[in-house]
């Protein structure tokens, strides 16, 4: 198989449409549906199912895309590796993030980067915690934002230390003096609570504090999350980052036992990074690796 054929797999599986593929790489369907065939040919097994609405990739198409997109992504670093032995900086870099960081850093980032490289393209993917983990473990995106109970087993580089904070509606009456929310008073008061793939480390506390929650409001994001709140429907635990890009009336608690969530730099090998991908990941370290929260 050649490097075309690789980019026709990868491209065909994202666009769902051998016409729309055609488009993307600039051949014509025909070519596309021609160049799939003898790749399946070759392979002996089908890697797409084809149905009217379009096609999507079978069982081993899907175990075959991580590979697909190593080959790819090894391209991509000899280029860049390359265009560096001629003292140039260039090539893309796919990052991953999750919400707080994607609306509170990633702009800054982009910005700072781009001054000092304009050669070298940053492409963003933001979802969950899982949807990080997920790209950077298929070879989608070349590292990526995670704290660090969710990184698993991929490498992570911590960073910056996001203290947890209870948030509770603006005319809410604390229960006991202090300037901290207790477990004892928590544990008394309805909740708003996201799935745990987005907030892993607040359900990491609650599972250590032994903090038996009650709920009727299940959300996805961290914006919802506070609107429900702000509302008085419950109260929230949610990061400090996240709170910086809430306009929502609504007062902030540390808790105790104190917590917080560790950020840092997820990457599947940092050793084998290609050079314009080590240069954005030593960007952001340089940049955050003193800031306090």
């Amino acid at each position: 198989m050649t490097l075309l054929s690789y980019q026709i797999f990868k491209t065909v599986a994202e666009a769902g449409s051998f016409h729309k593929a055609a488009d993307l790489i600039g051949l014509t369907p025909s070519a596309i549906s021609h160049a799939v065939s003898s790749m399946e040919k070759e392979l002996g097994f089908s890697v797409f199912t084809r149905k009217k609405a379009g096609v999507t990739l079978t069982s081993y198409g899907e175990h075959l895309m991580p590979y697909v997109n190593a080959v790819l992504n090894s391209e991509e670093s000899l280029q860049q590796a390359v265009a560096e032995f001629n003292g140039l900086k260039q090539g893309t870099v796919k990052v991953g993030v999750f919400s707080s960081v994607c609306t509170s850093w990633m702009p800054e980032i982009i910005k700072s980067f781009g001054e000092m490289y304009p050669a070298i393209e940053i492409e963003v993917f933001q979802g969950t915690y899982d949807d990080v983990s997920y790209w950077i473990r298929n070879g989608i995106v070349d590292f990526g934002f995670l704290s660090t109970s969710s990184a698993g087993d991929l490498h992570i580089e911590p960073f910056y230390r996001d203290p947890l904070l209870c948030i509770v509606p603006k005319d809410f009456e604390k229960e006991l003096p202090g300037e901290k929310m207790t477990i004892g008073e928590m544990e008394k008061l309805r909740f708003v609570v996201q799935r745990e793939s987005t907030d892993a480390d607040i359900q990491n506390y609650m599972k250590q504090n032994h903090l038996d929650i009650q709920t009727r409001y299940h959300v996805v994001d961290d914006l919802s999350t506070v609107v429900m709140v702000a509302s008085g429907f419950g109260i929230c635990i949610m990061p400090e980052l996240v709170m910086n890009d809430i306009p929502y009336d609504v007062r902030q608690y540390r808790m105790e036992p104190d917590a917080a969530r560790i950020i840092g730099l997820a990457a599947r090998g940092p050793h084998l990074m290609a050079p314009a991908v080590r240069t954005l990941y030593n960007h952001i370290l340089n940049m955050y690796s003193n800031l306090e929260s």
